[in-house]
């Protein structure tokens, strides 16, 4: 007899045991769950900066002056099988495929000259004058404007978005994206963020420089 009640109150503290359990688990579900930290600011201007992930568009600004780059034409056309004679295959993927390199890893990222002029990888026009970069910390190099008419702007949707992607105005190669507006104290407000390895530095140019700059 005795045996039976114990079994019996075994029964009941189990059933009120799971009863609470499932009650516990009903109140956890209906929580609120914390909202994440905030990115930090190197965080968000890495994000800001990076134009190839689908989901960051609205970190992106375009420009009214972008064409459509079906539009454009160049007077270097060199086909494909032209330019892997000549690019390596990552130079072709970002100049010619429209790639992107990883943030911090480029060889100008943190490189900084009194004179000198940045020409396209590709076709080694003339692009950016050693005086338009500044330190924008967003992982690419940086430029607050290019030499006059080095430079060619278009819209770019290939992510179902609109972006303003800056490109050789000899060749066509992609360069990267622009933004404006985001408070650097530069004579624009501008940031050419360009991949590293579209561009190539030639410290000799200065005189090229100094007169493509009054051109």
């Amino acid at each position: 007899m005795l045996s039976q009640r114990f079994t019996t109150i075994l029964r009941t503290v189990s059933a009120v045991s799971a009863r609470s359990v499932a009650s516990s688990r009903s109140v956890l579900r209906h929580l609120p769950l914390p909202p994440p930290p905030p990115p930090s600011v190197t965080s968000r201007t890495i994000l800001r900066s990076m134009p190839s992930i689908p989901f960051l568009g609205s970190f992106f600004s375009s420009s009214s002056s972008a064409t459509k780059k079906e539009d454009m034409s160049f007077p270097d056309q060199r086909s494909d099988s032209e330019w892997r004679a000549v690019l390596n295959p990552e130079q072709f993927r970002v100049l010619r495929e429209q790639g992107t390199e990883r943030p911090f890893t480029g060889e100008y990222d943190k490189h900084f000259a009194e004179a000198g002029v940045y020409r396209c990888a590709g076709c080694q026009a003339p692009l950016y004058k050693a005086t338009h970069k500044f330190k924008s910390g967003c992982g690419w190099p940086a430029y607050f404007d290019s030499l006059p008419g080095a430079v060619k702007r278009n819209v770019d949707n290939s992510l179902g978005m609109e972006r303003t992607e800056i490109v050789c105005a000899n060749c066509g190669g992609h360069l990267g994206h622009v933004f404006k507006g985001e408070g650097h104290p530069t004579p624009t407000d501008e940031r050419h963020c360009v991949n590293s390895i579209s561009i190539k530095f030639t410290p000799e140019d200065e005189a090229a420089a100094a007169k493509d700059s009054k051109a």
